[in-house]
């Protein structure tokens, strides 16, 4: 009677044929030290944020913000084993309260053991206000470094009270070059070159489109497609992966080069160039509504109030594309772009808006002037608010010119129309008021 063997054994180990499981490319090429990430040095450079927080051996909480594929669970594993923390991850799809208090509880008992704990929360945006609030308490205690990934503005999905806590760092797409080195990484630890032929290869780096994981993935799926000696050209290699890439012309100008050349024409007023770039990316298969995002930012960025119906224009295109679809609706876009290359150019708003924020940033929580506060109690009243207030519609010019910024930051100047298109209008009532202003002082 034969033995049968334990049921524990594993009968390929007996067999002598135990092997390891598959793992993917980007699992095997996964970084193991911070200095092998790629395309982030302006985070882990030499100068880098990352970099010189490490120098300093100090890690506050930080939030990832950056498109999939950057490298942001990558960094947070790394940045454990660099501060000698305990890792822990979560997603914040599959995770709630409950969840939550169970890592929180052994982080304390891990503390109280000598041993920090990094948690990593992956998609971090997604919980409520209430899930984000409950991480306050064990921030400001130490008991977790949080370092939390989104791929959305934390600005818009992230509570004050978290981000004030926390450090934003922004992860860039992987450019050209950051792909190709991940390219080179896998056949040095494949031990053979990717079967492609130049074009194709440089095809495969845009169809990564700026994603280090997806770059990896592709590579394994072209080892797979090619047989024994066979080569690939770029055609071969969008019919095998059954994915198109943007491909604008035999010169293999990229994506973003193109669309850089037809704001630029927008912006030097050129209408003929700007038709040429835009149908140069329409031929190649952009999507319509992409090219229509970037015509609404030249209308508010290029254009601004010198003619305010640009971004009307502009919205209306991209309905019209919506309301007709292909191919009728492109005609709308362009229209649209020969009317921004056609209009009067300021960027006085844009400036504007970008120096007003630089004072917002630098001049904190000031408190507005007292006499443009509303005193719904008594208290308030007391204290001076609503004082003073003078109504506007009240004076004979409609213009009571009172001071409206705060009283420790004075009077600041950020909007400065020229003297071109309608801001030719708008710079005569800043001069009047001004006037006007002046002599009520």
């Amino acid at each position: 009677m034969s033995k049968r063997p334990p049921p524990a054994t594993n009968l390929f180990a007996a067999a002598g044929l135990e092997r390891e499981a598959p793992r993917p490319l980007p699992d095997r090429l996964r970084p193991r030290v911070l200095a092998d990430v790629v395309g982030q040095d302006h985070i882990l450079g030499p100068d880098g944020a990352l970099t010189r927080m490490l120098q300093t051996r100090t890690l506050g909480s930080l939030v990832f913000w950056g498109p999939p594929g950057t490298g942001k669970t990558t960094v947070a594993r790394l940045l454990a084993d660099a501060t000698e923390l305990h890792f822990e991850q979560i997603s914040a799809v599959f995770s709630g309260v409950a969840d939550l208090k169970k890592v929180f509880d052994a982080a304390r008992a891990r503390r109280e053991m000598g041993t920090g704990t990094l948690l990593f929360v992956d998609e971090v945006h997604r919980f409520n206000k209430a899930q984000q609030d409950s991480f306050l308490p064990v921030m400001e205690d130490g008991t977790v470094v949080l370092v939390g990934a989104t791929t959305e503005n934390p600005s818009f999905e992230l509570n004050a009270a978290l981000l004030s806590r926390a450090r934003v760092l922004v992860f860039q797409s992987l450019d050209a070059a950051a792909i190709e080195k991940l390219f080179t990484h896998a056949e040095e630890v494949e031990g053979r070159k990717l079967p492609l032929d130049a074009e194709a290869r440089a095809v495969l780096v845009r169809m990564a489109d700026g994603d280090g994981r997806a770059s990896l993935t592709l590579a394994e799926e072209v080892w797979r497609s090619a047989r024994d000696g066979e080569v690939f050209n770029a055609a071969q290699l969008q019919e095998i992966l059954q994915r198109r890439a943007p491909i604008y012309d035999k010169s293999a100008d990229g994506h973003y080069n193109l669309i850089s050349a037809l704001h630029k024409s927008v912006r030097g007023s050129d209408p003929d160039a700007a038709l040429y770039y835009l149908c140069r990316m329409l031929d190649a298969g952009e999507d319509p509504l992409f090219l229509a995002r970037r015509v609404v930012r030249m209308a508010v960025e290029d254009i601004g109030l010198a003619d305010p119906q640009a971004l009307v224009i502009c919205n209306a295109a991209k309905d019209a594309y919506d309301f007709l679809g292909s191919p009728e609706g492109e005609l709308a876009i362009a229209q649209a772009v020969i009317y921004l290359a056609t209009a009067p150019k300021s960027n006085a708003g844009y400036t504007a808006y970008k120096a007003a924020m630089a004072t917002a940033k630098r001049a904190g929580s000031l408190l507005p002037p007292k006499h443009i506060l509303n005193a719904p109690t008594g208290l308030m009243k007391s204290e001076g608010y609503g004082g003073g207030y003078q109504y506007d519609h009240d004076t004979p010019e409609g213009f009571s010119g009172q001071e409206y910024f705060p009283d420790a930051l004075g009077h600041q100047t950020f909007y400065d129309p020229p003297d071109r298109g309608f801001e030719r209008e708008i710079r005569k009532r800043l001069d009047y008021w001004a006037k006007l202003r002046a002599s009520k002082s």
